[in-house]
């Protein structure tokens, strides 16, 4: 089913409900659509029930519920410092903000983004890690440390210390 609201009022009832009912919704965007991102799917306000279930059903690797966690915390980060750059500009934003004023960039263009091409659950989670790879482990505070060791793809002591911002 595909709902289109006047002014993309998700809250009202009925794309509300729908999403109750369907056990998810999947929004879109307009802006994302106009900067070419394919499908333009806007991960922050959409939802899934099932994917709790696929990931506890062991349906995809012990990584995911930590790993989706983790993007979609920095994401809504970095999308926030997004709304903050149009009003103080990115000159007033620390190396950190930055980053993750970068990594929502990357989120939107290489992780949402898949045009024609489909990728799997582990290339998707590879994928989660390689751009989770510009921030230092202890900034995965919603991945177990024991996720972080065996997931987290090794990185060049010139690389550890970019992500850890030295």
């Amino acid at each position: 089913m595909v709902l289109s609201m006047p002014d993309d009022d998700i809250t009202h009832p009925i794309p509300d409900l729908t999403g109750y009912i369907t056990e998810g919704q999947i929004v879109l965007s307009r802006e994302l659509d106009r900067r070419g991102v394919d499908p333009a799917i806007d991960v922050l306000p959409s939802l899934s029930r099932l994917m709790s279930a696929g990931i506890q059903g062991g349906g995809t690797r012990g990584d995911h519920r930590g790993a989706a966690d983790q993007v979609y915390a920095h994401y809504a980060q970095g999308r926030e410092l997004r709304r903050l750059v149009t009003i103080v500009g990115e000159s007033a934003l620390s190396e950190t903000d930055r980053r993750l004023l970068a990594f929502a960039e990357d989120v939107e263009q290489r992780f949402v983004h898949q045009g024609e091409r489909r990728r799997t659950f582990a290339e998707t989670l590879d994928l989660a890690w390689e751009l989770l790879g510009r921030f230092p482990d202890a900034d995965l505070k919603r991945i177990k440390p024991e996720l972080i060791e065996r997931y987290r793809p090794s990185a060049s002591p010139q690389e550890s210390a970019v992500a850890a911002g030295g």
